[in-house]
C-alpha cells in the first residue's frame, strides 16, 4: 500500500465520522441550516421583501415565500446579473453558472463563497465514503479523468460565469491535480467531438483508474478508445475500477459499458446541479443517494400529484415517506428561495435518509392522464432487457395521440446497440413491466384507450446527431427519457 492510499483510507474513516454527526441527528441539522438561512439574508431585497426578520418557523417561510421556478426569480437574478449587492443573498457572488434555460434563453444560477465550498466537499466525500467501506483506495495512485465542460470563464460585472463543471474544474485539490486528466488545453476544447478525440489521445496510454462523466458521454468516449485499441476498454486500462456519474440514471446503459469495458467495475452516483450537490452514493450496499442534510441547503418536499394545486402542502425532512414521488424545492446559501429545480425525487431509506432521481416534473406523460414518470420508463426498458443480449445506446419516450389507424399508444424511441431477436416480444415485456409500475397506465390498456407500446427504431448515432443539431453535444446535457409532446422525436434520425 502507498503512501498516498494509506492517506486516504485514514482520511475516509475522519470524514465518515463527522458525517454521522449529521446523519444521526437529520431533522435537528435541517433546522439548524434553516435558521442560518434565514438570519444571513435578513438584510438582503429578498429577505426585506419577504419579512424574513419576522420568520421564526418552517411554517412561517412556507407562508411567506412562494415556491419559484428561474421565471419566478428572474427580476431578482437580472439585478445580481447587472452588479447589485446583497440581493438574494449578502454581498455579489462568486460565480454564476450559465445553464440552458428552456423559455428564458440562457440561466445564471448564483454561486457564492459560502455554497462552493460543499460542492467541492460532496463530490470528495463519495470517494471517501467508498474508500471506508470498500477499504480498497489503491485508484488514488492512478490517472483520473472527469469529462466535463470548458474551464474558460467569463466575467460580467466583477463576476465571473461559465459551465459548472468548468467552474469547478479550479477547484481540484493539490494532492489530485497531478493525477487528474485531460490537460487544461485539452479540457478548454469547446467543440465536444474535436475534445472527445483529443481526450482519447492523452489517455490512452496512461494508468487510468477513475473515469467520471455524464454516461452518454462517458460512452462515446469508451467507443473511440475501442476503436482506437481494437480492444476492450478494461484491457486499454487494466487498473480501470471505478465509475463515477451523475445526472442520469445508469442502469439503462449498464449492459453497455460493461460490454465496453469487457467487465464490471464499482460505480459512485451523484446527485450534483448548478443550484447545490445535493445527494451522494454512501454505500455500495444501500439503494440511493445520501441527502446532504448539513450543506447549506434547506429542502422541502411536494408530492408531483398535488403540485399543480393552488397551494400545495410543503413537507420537511421529518414528514417524508418511502416510495411517494415529489418534487425537490430548496432554500440554499447561494441566495435560491423555495427554488424548484425542476427534479423529482422518491426516498429509499428514512435511516438514513436516501433518496434517488425519479424524473422531472415536466418530463412526464399523462396525454391520457396515465402520469408516467422517467423512473417508470427505465425500470420498464431495464426489466425487458433482463436475461437478454439485448443493448442499447440511448432512448425516449412520446404519445402518439394521433396514429394513422388504430388506437393511440406510447411510442419508443430506441438506438440499439444489439436488438432483441423479436421486436415484438421485447415491446410487449416493457409494456407488461409499465403496467405492473403504473395502475393508470395499465387501466388505459385494459379500457382499450390505449395499444400497447410500439417500438421505433432510431439509427446509429441518431441521438447524438439530434444533440448536435440543437447545439448541445456533450457536456452536462442529456436526453430527456420521456416527453409529453413529440418536438423531439420529430427531429431524430429513425430507420
Amino acid at each position: 500500500m502507498s503512501i498516498k492510499s494509506a492517506a486516504a483510507k485514514l482520511f475516509a474513516k475522519k470524514i465518515y465520522k463527522e458525517t454521522q454527526t449529521w446523519v444521526s441527528n437529520p431533522v435537528a441539522s435541517q433546522k439548524t441550516v434553516f435558521m442560518d438561512l434565514i438570519k444571513e439574508a435578513k438584510q438582503t431585497a429578498f429577505g426585506i421583501d419577504h419579512h424574513f426578520d419576522t420568520i421564526k418557523t418552517v411554517e412561517d417561510f412556507a407562508n411567506q415565500v412562494p415556491i419559484r421556478d428561474y421565471e419566478d426569480l428572474k427580476p431578482y437574478i437580472e439585478k445580481v446579473v447587472k452588479g447589485e449587492e446583497n440581493i438574494l443573498w449578502k454581498g455579489k457572488p462568486l460565480y454564476f453558472a450559465k445553464t440552458s434555460g428552456t423559455t428564458s434563453g440562457a440561466k445564471y444560477i448564483p454561486l457564492t463563497k459560502e455554497s462552493m465550498p460543499f460542492h467541492i466537499q460532496a463530490a470528495r466525500n463519495a470517494i471517501l465514503h467508498y474508500i471506508h467501506e470498500t477499504g480498497k483506495a489503491d485508484f488514488v495512485d492512478g490517472k483520473m479523468i472527469f469529462l466535463q465542460g470548458s474551464p474558460i470563464l467569463e466575467e460580467k460585472n466583477g463576476i465571473q460565469f461559465g459551465r459548472l463543471s468548468g467552474i469547478v474544474a479550479h477547484f481540484v485539490p493539490k494532492y489530485l491535480q497531478k493525477n487528474r486528466m485531460p490537460s487544461l488545453e485539452t479540457n478548454c476544447i469547446e467543440d465536444w467531438e474535436t475534445k472527445i478525440d483529443a481526450i482519447v489521445g492523452e489517455t490512452f496510454n496512461e494508468n487510468m483508474t477513475v473515469i467520471s462523466g455524464i454516461p452518454s458521454w462517458v460512452q462515446m468516449y469508451f467507443e473511440r478508445l475501442e476503436q482506437k485499441g481494437g480492444k476492450k476498454v478494461g484491457d486499454i486500462f487494466k487498473n480501470f475500477n471505478l465509475f463515477i456519474y451523475g445526472g442520469v440514471n445508469y442502469e439503462p446503459y449498464r449492459a453497455k459499458f460493461e460490454n465496453l469495458i469487457g467487465r464490471k467495475v464499482d460505480s459512485i452516483e451523484l446527485f450534483p446541479a448548478s443550484e447545490g450537490f445535493f445527494a451522494y452514493q454512501d454505500s455500495q450496499k444501500g439503494k440511493g443517494m445520501l441527502l446532504l442534510l448539513k450543506a447549506g441547503i434547506f429542502y422541502e418536499f411536494v408530492k408531483s400529484d398535488e403540485f399543480y394545486t393552488e397551494k400545495p402542502r410543503r413537507y420537511t425532512i421529518g414528514e417524508v415517506e418511502l416510495g411517494v414521488n415529489y418534487v425537490l424545492i430548496i432554500s440554499t446559501n447561494a441566495g435560491l428561495w423555495g427554488y424548484n429545480i425542476g427534479d423529482t425525487v422518491q426516498f429509499t431509506s428514512l435511516k438514513p435518509f436516501r433518496i434517488i432521481v425519479s424524473g422531472r416534473i415536466k418530463h412526464y406523460i399523462s396525454a391520457f392522464g396515465e402520469h408516467v414518470i422517467g423512473k417508470e420508463v427505465e425500470n420498464a426498458l431495464q426489466e425487458a432487457m433482463e436475461g437478454t443480449n439485448v443493448r442499447v445506446n440511448e432512448f425516449t419516450v412520446a404519445p402518439q395521440i394521433n396514429p394513422a389507424s388504430g388506437l393511440p399508444y406510447h411510442e419508443w424511441f430506441i438506438e440499439f446497440e444489439n436488438e432483441p431477436v423479436n421486436l415484438i416480444t421485447f415491446a410487449e415485456a416493457i409494456d407488461d413491466a409499465m403496467r405492473k409500475q403504473n395502475i393508470y397506465y395499465d387501466d388505459l390498456i385494459r379500457g382499450n384507450i390505449l395499444q400497447k407500446v410500439v417500438i421505433t427504431r432510431v439509427a446509429k448515432n441518431g441521438f447524438q446527431e439530434y444533440m448536435k443539431s440543437i447545439g448541445k453535444l456533450g457536456g452536462q446535457n442529456k436526453i430527456p427519457r420521456l416527453s409529453d409532446n413529440r418536438d423531439i422525436v420529430a427531429l431524430l434520425d429513425k430507420k
